[in-house]
């Protein structure tokens, strides 16, 4: 007798059926014979895969109460019996069976290393010792089917029962040259299946995907991680691919196997970290998680990081999904690239979707909101994070599935559903992205293979010290690239058309948020965190690259330099720029919130707030931001910062947007303050549509905002002037920027063939007649465009509707002058006549 060594696992290029064991008779007698399930004794023809066998007349129910895994001894297997069939009346098989008197030197069985490690979920490679293997003296088959009775190998007409071996272990030595393609019968408690064996296929991903994976290049990553139902080797099923690096082993758990993975172990990919499993029958629609063996040997249960869909929170599964959406925007991206955004018309309308109308899906949204921006004439919606995240209070901005649509709305084709409507409304998608932080929820990114992983290792680097949440390692080239694949991604699979960068500054800066002695200097001794801006230059370099028309707009609230510099040209700083398209003008928007929120008869002290923004106007390519951020948290609305009764607080609110329109760079205003909401917003019930009901007895007052709002829409996309040169210094002239006593701003706008635009704001709430401003003599005439305080606007209707002829008495610096009437607290706009 030859003693069977135990299988280590630690050689897989040395499996156990190699190894000698003691050999056996060809056949057990008949009494060592396990009798077959009356299921299977009964099942003449093979069913069809799916089909059930019913016994005892009952309906089959898989029953976990009875398994045979818990009342096996670990690592105790029985010895197999080797088993031979002989070819006389069965059909012909792929692998002819050995003549009879071939002697067979391999047991089946399992060694108790290896028992152990697929029971302990620590196996680094299953399909080494499952499924079938060529072995001297035949092909020896294993399956490792937790809680069945009895499993049985269905090959052409070759049917054979496989010897139980205890503890959901199966196994027998046919006498066969080669593995035949089969599927298994598993009989359960009540039940017979026919399935594929997982463990008989090769693995789904090829070598250049995880070479790309373990350079950190793949840029389409979410093709090769996740859950993806594919056909593979002619069987219909999911693939499964989860990076992991620190994971002892990973198995996939779902609904499919009633939420125990023990019986689908995955393997690891060599060193990229990656494991994966095919799981044949499993479609659309199916909820997994990956069960994670951390190295302490401790599990958890996570959520797929690249799940391209999840359940509807608080639920945290992820979902098995594909897209089979038509989209019919061809027209809108192939003309969107025509002009670069700094250089378009650009106004965004901010968005939160779960409040926007709260109750409606994607869907039902996609039947209002395009409708409703386009007749304010906005050129694009800003999204506020649409990504998948567990607290609705966050507005999405701690975000656990970052590849996910939130299902709050719907599928993810139905988000398709709404950026395609938008696009055939003429209407830009813009949508709010998340790459500082993520939430430590303890089945998402947390310590998700049980150390630090997306996550920087060190804990001073990886707390964020306002939130409560991580920050990601930019440094480790996988999360580098889980992000920017997934800056792609957004792009190509959902057709939007810019990023809005969230939090860049606490990217960019190691000592964000921190005191003396809470950051390490970086190699050169400074601040910077040298990782972010990296991953910052790759993100929009391969964004850019690969998406042309998209625009990435970050928003960073310092003073860095070169945010939408390109990134290969080097600063006075020593870094190369960002490489956004577009910047958040934080200090415009706090400096000229701080003057309307002072009252008139202060402003004159406040002045240079209102005229600051334009020594740096042309530092970086800007967007005037009046975000959500500034009307929560007790920020109070827009209208509701202004001071006065509310005929003054409508009319400073009028005259301010007026004059931010007219200000070079782009604009961007959150719901509800185009009509002058009173009130804070709420993301529990959203904007206060009932403010502009007809039966409402101060409707009059909200619409006449919402009417200047598309009006100054309207104009402002129909005048070059007030967006061709909003990057170029030649776009813009002071006419008067020292009236701090009359409260009054005037400026000129130009395009690129010199036609100018005229704009005069005045912030006081008095009338002044006979107004000089000073004026280019080759005008021969102004015209009035725009007057916020217009009647069907809410306002006195002082002004002057006909034509101002300049008179050659010289003006601020300018060689002419008009005489204007300006209205109190409002602005207005001339053009030449």
């Amino acid at each position: 007798m030859i003693p069977r060594p135990e299988s280590s696992g630690s050689h897989p290029e040395q499996p156990a059926e190699q190894q000698p064991v003691e050999q056996r008779p060809a056949e057990p007698p008949k009494a060592a014979r396990k009798k077959k399930p009356a299921a299977v004794e009964a099942a003449g023809a093979i069913p069809e895969k799916g089909a059930t066998k019913k016994g005892s007349g009952k309906k089959a129910v898989v029953k976990k109460g009875t398994s045979k895994k818990g009342t096996s001894k670990k690592g105790k297997a029985k010895k197999a019996e080797a088993v031979r069939v002989r070819a006389s009346g069965a059909h012909p098989v792929a692998g002819q069976l050995t003549p009879p008197e071939a002697e067979l030197a391999v047991s089946p069985a399992l060694g108790p290393a290896d028992r152990e490690r697929l029971l302990d979920g620590t196996h680094h490679d299953p399909h080494a010792v499952l499924g079938a293997h060529p072995v001297p003296g035949g092909v020896v088959f294993r399956a490792f089917k937790p809680y069945a009775l009895a499993v049985t190998v269905v090959s052409g007409g070759l049917t054979v029962e496989l010897h139980d071996d205890g503890g959901g272990f199966f196994s027998a030595l046919l006498p066969l040259r080669e593995a035949p393609a089969y599927r298994l019968l598993v009989a359960y408690e009540g039940t017979v299946r026919e399935v594929e064996d997982a463990y008989r296929l090769l693995p789904t991903l090829g070598e250049l995907d995880l070479h790309l994976i373990g350079e950190g290049r793949h840029e389409e990553l979410w093709t090769a991680l996740g859950a993806h139902p594919m056909t593979h080797q002619g069987v219909a099923g999911t693939r499964f691919a989860v990076w992991a690096p620190n994971a002892r082993g990973v198995r996939v758990a779902g609904g499919f196997n009633f939420w125990d993975g023990a019986g689908y172990p995955m393997r690891s990919l060599g060193s990229s970290g990656v494991w994966e499993l095919f799981v044949p029958g499993v479609g659309e629609g199916e909820l997994y998680k990956f069960e994670i063996t951390r190295p302490d040997g401790s599990k958890t249960l996570r959520a797929d990081p690249m799940a391209r869909r999840t359940e509807v929170p608080p639920a945290t599964s992820s979902v098995v999904t594909s897209s089979r959406y038509s989209w019919g925007d061809a027209e809108w991206l192939a003309r969107r690239a025509e002009v670069p955004a700094h250089e378009a018309p650009f106004s965004v309308y901010e968005v939160h979707l779960p409040s926007w109308r709260p109750g409606l899906t994607y869907r039902q949204l996609a039947d209002q909101l395009p409708a409703y921006v386009k007749d304010l004439g906005f050129t694009h919606v800003e999204l506020m994070p649409v990504a998948e995240h567990p607290f609705g209070g966050s507005w999405g901005y701690q975000v656990t599935g970052f590849y996910a649509p939130t299902a709050r709305l719907g599928t993810p084709d139905d988000f398709r559903y709404l950026v395609d409507a938008l696009h055939r409304a003429g209407i830009g998608v813009l949508m709010d992205w998340v790459p500082a932080h993520f939430p430590r929820d303890e089945w998402a990114l947390a310590e998700f293979d049980g150390r630090p992983l997306y996550e920087h290792a060190d804990p001073l680097r990886a707390a964020h010290p306002d939130w409560g949440t991580l920050e990601f390692d930019f440094g480790r080239r996988e999360v580098r690239n889980f992000l920017v694949a997934n800056a792609v991604y957004w792009c190509e699979e959902f057709h939007i058309d810019g990023l809005r960068v969230d939090a860049v500054a606490s990217m960019l800066y190691l000592d964000y948020s921190r005191e003396p002695g809470q950051w390490t200097p970086n190699e050169r001794g400074g601040r910077e965190n040298l990782d972010a801006v990296a991953f910052l230059q790759e993100m929009n370099a391969t964004v850019y690259r690969r998406v042309p028309g998209v625009v990435t707009v970050a928003e960073e609230s310092t003073a860095w330099d070169g945010v939408t510099r390109a990134t290969h040209h080097e600063g006075p700083s020593g870094f190369g720029g960002l490489g956004f398209g577009l910047k958040w003008n934080m200090g415009w928007m706090h400096d000229s919130l701080e003057y309307m929120s002072h009252e008139p008869v202060h402003r004159r002290y406040h002045h240079h707030e209102m005229t600051f923004s334009m020594v740096y106007a042309y530092s970086e390519n800007y967007v005037l931001p009046i975000s959500h951020d500034e009307v929560v948290h007790g920020k109070r609305s827009l209208v509701s910062k202004m001071p006065g009764d509310w005929w003054q607080q409508r009319a400073g609110l009028r005259a301010y947007l007026g004059f931010m329109w007219a200000h070079p760079g782009k604009q961007l205003l959150f719901m509800g303050q185009e009509f002058a909401q009173g009130a804070e917003w709420s993301e529990q019930h959203g904007p206060d549509w009932w403010l502009l009901d007809p039966a409402y007895g101060a409707e009059a007052d909200h619409r006449g905002v919402r009417d200047l709002v598309r009006d100054l829409n309207t104009v402002y996309r129909h005048t070059p002037a007030l967006w061709r040169l909003d990057t170029e210094p030649a776009g813009f002239r002071w006419v008067a920027g020292d009236l701090a006593e009359d409260n009054v701003l005037a400026f000129l706008r130009y395009d690129r063939d010199g036609t100018p635009l005229l704009a005069v704001s005045h912030f006081a709430p008095v009338v002044r007649h006979d107004y000089l401003i000073g004026v280019p003599d080759d005008v021969p005439a102004w015209h009035e465009v725009l007057n916020t305080d217009a009647a069907r606007y809410g306002g006195g209707d002082v002004g002057g509707p006909d034509p101002v002829k300049p008179e050659p008495q010289g003006r601020h610096g300018f060689p002419a002058s008009i005489r204007l009437t300006l209205p109190p607290l409002a602005t207005v706009w001339l053009r030449p006549a």
